[in-house]
């Protein structure tokens, strides 16, 4: 297959961001009006209607305990939360092009970086890989879970694929990255896909709409007005 121009790269990853921008207002245009109908007749619409578009994304600590992935040292002067979906293509450009200066940063004592995905996308890929980086999370060292992490990104399929790696093929890359299969297998029978859907549900919790969303210092982090900007400035701003 011939190699994507750099104009052919930036019209792809824009119809995908488009696509799943329109993803994303349908999926909350829905779950509102059904809190909202369920709940004005229980508590009165205005408190309902006043909470649900409250959009301004926070840290928050049931976030991270459900199952996160974090590097550097909690004494670094900067941290930074990025909430993600393994399928999200703008979260696949952010860490192309940041990861490794993240990492150096971190091992440097300037950032702590704390990795949060989830499954915004409503897919059946992002919840997969979401269950496998669960038991990681829980299951496995911070390095395992972050090398699986790196890996997915490494390898992400296109959001518009007409086919995604298989739950077999997610745990074989786990594998790769020094988790235990037994112990994968195990869990995704039984308490992966809890952790998964409270991981989602304390991205929502937290008002995070889209993905990437990154938080610089407990505050929603915007850099620019694409994800070549944004990356920049948010290495800028940790360096």
């Amino acid at each position: 297959m011939a190699k994507e121009s750099p104009q052919e790269r930036a019209a792809r990853l824009a119809a995908e961001r488009a696509k799943q921008r329109a993803a994303e207002r349908r999926r909350n245009i829905l779950m509102v009006a059904a809190v909202v109908l369920v709940m004005i007749g229980i508590i009165g619409g205005g408190f309902v209607i006043s909470r649900l578009t409250s959009s301004t994304p926070k840290d928050s600590a049931a976030a991270a305990s459900v199952g996160s992935v974090t590097i550097g040292s909690d004494s670094a002067p900067h941290k930074v939360v990025i909430y993600e979906d393994f399928l999200c293509p703008y979260c696949g450009e952010l860490e192309k092009q940041t990861h490794e200066e993240l990492a150096t940063l971190a091992d440097q004592g300037k950032v702590q970086v704390e990795y949060r995905p989830f499954n915004l996308l409503q897919t059946d890929y992002s919840q997969h890989t979401l269950e496998v980086f669960q038991v990681l999370a829980h299951n496995s060292t911070p390095e395992v879970a972050k090398k699986f992490h790196d890996a997915l990104y490494a390898d992400q399929p296109s959001e518009s694929a007409s086919s995604f790696p298989s739950v077999d093929d997610i745990t074989a890359t786990a594998v790769a990255a020094g988790a235990d299969e037994a112990d994968i297998k195990a869990a995704l029978e039984s308490s992966a896909p809890k952790w998964a859907d409270a991981a989602t549900q304390a991205a929502e919790d937290a008002g995070v709409q889209s993905t990437p969303t990154i938080l610089l210092d407990g505050t929603e982090f915007v850099g620019g007005s694409d994800i070549d900007s944004e990356a920049k400035a948010l290495l800028d701003a940790v360096s």
